[in-house]
């Protein structure tokens, strides 16, 4: 499966052989979940990377009319990416009954990907949400704030954070290969340390980008009920793209760090017995965790909602539906990526 947690930092010899790894939880469940992880990853794949790609030769359109916007979604597009590209390794993984064969360093490097890859997903989220928020809530009081060149600093700073918060990925046991450890960041059960940096990633790394997304994206429902300066195409615009990204953060991200969470509560109250626990929830912690996947494929939804306008939207949702049922449409619609016919502050501003 993905990776499903962080393991321990190199340790004194004497406490090495101590430390749990996925033998101490065997046997796991692997086979329920193998084919809804292959099939899945598959999928993910197969959609993702020319999506992906087209997309980002979109985006780089949109930066040249100094879209704002379009600077964090192409911080997300190469970022996902990265980690579509490592979909193989984890679809081999899976296949091979959770056995490792490609190396240490390779098992590093993939594990490494896929927590980056979380995170700065969740922080560019956010930045989208607060550029917004500035944009829609606050123009007046920060007129001028905002600008491309402010926004690719902020993107690169959020890169670099992130991708150096994560380097000890690369000196954990759970990315060593051994006779005695073949798995590849899945260390069952838990441990202390384990359990502290579980606490603060979801603290960190979810419950505080969840409370800047309620609060930006609330303000911002809120606001745009009284402007006068936006028109309703452009409301509309606002509203669908600040519900994408919740949407996109509950169900992408959410279960993955809820799991954490669990996992964590569980150990601490029960210790001496948690592989029972492990083996119980393994199957369901594996699929939320691999909702983050979906994440690979949700960043062109939010380029279409920047970019495309709503009524067009709209036309080619109720053309695709109609195909579906094999009814005739009376309804006429634009192109998917036509000029718009209004003034849009996503694309100007």
């Amino acid at each position: 499966s993905c990776p499903l947690f962080t393991g321990n930092p190199h340790q004194e010899n004497s406490e090495v052989s101590s430390l749990p790894n996925l033998k101490d939880c065997l046997p796991m469940p692997f086979e329920d979940s193998r084919i809804l992880l292959v099939v899945s990853y598959s999928i993910v794949f197969a959609i993702g990377l020319p999506t992906n790609c087209l997309t980002a030769f979109l985006i780089f359109v949109q930066i040249r009319k100094k879209n704002i916007l379009a600077v964090y979604l192409l911080g997300l597009l190469l970022c996902e990416l990265l980690y579509l590209s490592t979909l193989p390794l984890w679809i081999i993984y899976v296949q091979n009954k959770h056995q490792w064969t490609m190396g240490s360093l390779a098992c590093k490097l993939t594990g490494y990907i896929f927590f980056c890859n979380i995170y700065i997903s969740i922080l560019l989220l956010c930045c989208i949400s607060i550029d917004r928020y500035i944009a829609v809530v606050k123009s007046l009081e920060t007129r001028g704030v905002r600008g491309q060149k402010k926004a690719m600093v902020v993107t690169v700073i959020v890169f670099i954070t992130v991708l150096i918060v994560h380097c000890p990925a690369f000196t954990l046991d759970d990315g060593e290969q051994t006779q005695n450890q073949t798995a590849c960041f899945e260390t069952l059960p838990l441990n202390s340390t384990l359990t502290s940096l579980n606490f603060a990633r979801f603290i960190v790394g979810f419950a505080v980008p969840l409370i800047i997304l309620i609060f930006t994206n609330y303000n911002i429902f809120q606001s745009t009920k009284t402007s006068s300066s936006l028109n309703n195409h452009q409301k509309a615009k606002v509203k669908y793209l600040a519900i994408a990204i919740i949407t996109i953060f509950l169900i992408c991200f959410a279960p993955y760090h809820l799991v954490l969470l669990i996992r964590s509560i569980n150990f601490i109250w029960n210790q001496n017995d948690s592989c029972s626990f492990e083996q119980r929830v393994y199957t369901t912690s594996v699929v939320f965790l691999c909702l983050c996947t979906v994440n690979s494929i949700a960043d062109p939804v939010i380029y279409v909602l920047i970019t495309v306008e709503v009524s067009t939207i709209k036309s080619v949702l109720l053309r695709f539906l109609v195909a579906m049922v094999n009814v005739p449409s009376k309804e006429e619609g634009g192109h998917l990526f036509g000029a718009s016919q209004h003034g849009d502050i996503f694309i100007t501003s």
